[in-house]
């Protein structure tokens, strides 16, 4: 989506989500972030990095950082960010990362290492319903989840996750 079209869309967003008590984080696109006056920004390892985000969004907005590999985890815990994500944790069709699936061992590993430095953990990939919980169980703080979402209606999923794991 062309930037200013982004911008309208976000702007829009984050009027619902303040409205839902909701928070509001943009993909990618710290500028964008900022102007819409969203809660904050995720990154990836192309984007960028989040010293340089901060500088974009302040040190009160919400910034994570996706990793891949134990290296990149390395380099996540010295940056100045809210939380970082790991993943692709099981095999997935919704985005292709050129990282294959890294498991529940490096899951509870990284989230081991987060917790050291007060950083929680969001696992991505290839979740499902059924697999929430032990992502969850490994350390995961939390999950990010697209595919699953939408099987049928995405509100209801989502009850069912938030359901499935208040448990």
């Amino acid at each position: 989506m062309a930037g200013a079209e982004l911008l309208d869309v976000a702007s829009a967003i984050a009027v619902l989500a303040r409205g839902a008590n909701a928070t509001f984080i943009v993909n990618d696109r710290a500028d964008i972030a900022a102007l819409a006056g969203a809660d904050g920004v995720h990154v990836g390892q192309d984007d960028l990095p989040p010293r340089h985000v901060r500088r974009v969004v302040g040190d009160r907005a919400v910034v994570g950082l996706s990793t891949h590999t134990r290296a990149q985890v390395d380099a996540a815990l010295g940056e100045p960010i809210s939380y970082f994500a790991i993943g692709p944790v099981f095999g997935t069709a919704t985005k292709a990362t050129g990282y294959g699936p890294i498991g529940l061992d490096r899951v509870a590993d990284a989230a081991r290492r987060g917790r050291a430095r007060g950083l929680p953990l969001v696992a991505i990939g290839g979740v499902t319903l059924d697999r929430a919980p032990e992502v969850i169980a490994a350390g995961a703080a939390s999950v990010a989840v697209i595919s699953d979402l939408l099987c049928g209606d995405p509100e209801v999923r989502v009850r069912e996750y938030i359901e499935r794991l208040s448990r």
